[in-house]
């Protein structure tokens, strides 16, 4: 008996997911997954902010800097959505024309969740290493931990792992250092609360 033959993902079968939900189309598959949760949005937001103004608005640092949160990146074959990625200005002088990004990154930033955590740590890391991606950093809100990883000969070298309690000097941003602490403001019992209204 003939064995059926594996039907791949198509970029159409992408965009009829729900709007609620994260499509990637890794290996041939569809993998979908929800929207971040509160505390991986919140780092996202805030590893984007101690970035763009010294590394891409040239405030306090180098600048020379694209960054993106959730690009849909387009990798012949696959099609990821890295939670964060930055360009080097000369790699993406113009703003794309298109909704997907073609054009690989020079870094990439994953939030790890329960979700999201078993295509970050394996299908991503190889897709990414494989479309020449100098910088990987794997966030992992939870556990308090950064690791910084750069491609050297075609495979994932770990730099350095970043703990609570600790400074965040990681290529290619080791030019302007941050406390991995600012990236979770509610792991701070000493912080201010709001005024009751």
């Amino acid at each position: 008996m003939a064995e059926a033959a594996i039907r791949l993902a198509t970029y159409a079968d992408l965009v009829a997911v729900p709007e609620h939900l994260v499509a990637e189309i890794i290996d041939g598959t569809l993998e979908t997954h929800p929207r971040p949760r509160p505390g991986h949005a919140i780092a996202a937001v805030r590893l984007s902010s101690e970035l763009d103004f010294t590394f891409s608005r040239g405030r306090g640092g180098p600048g020379g800097w694209i960054f993106m949160i959730e690009p849909e990146l387009h990798l012949d074959p696959h099609v990821v959505v890295p939670d964060l990625a930055g360009w080097r200005r000369e790699r993406m002088p113009t703003e794309p024309e298109d909704a997907f990004i073609g054009t690989a990154p020079d870094w990439v930033c994953e939030i790890l969740s329960p979700s999201t955590m078993r295509l970050d740590r394996g299908p991503k890391r190889r897709i990414y290493a494989e479309a020449g991606i100098g910088h990987l950093w794997l966030l992992d809100p939870a556990a308090g931990v950064l690791e910084g990883f750069a491609l050297m000969d075609g495979r994932w070298l770990l730099l350095a792992t970043i703990q609570r309690g600790e400074t965040v000097a990681l290529p290619p941003f080791d030019a302007v250092p941050f406390p991995l602490d600012d990236l979770f403001p509610f792991d701070d019992p000493a912080a201010p609360a709001l005024p009751e209204t």
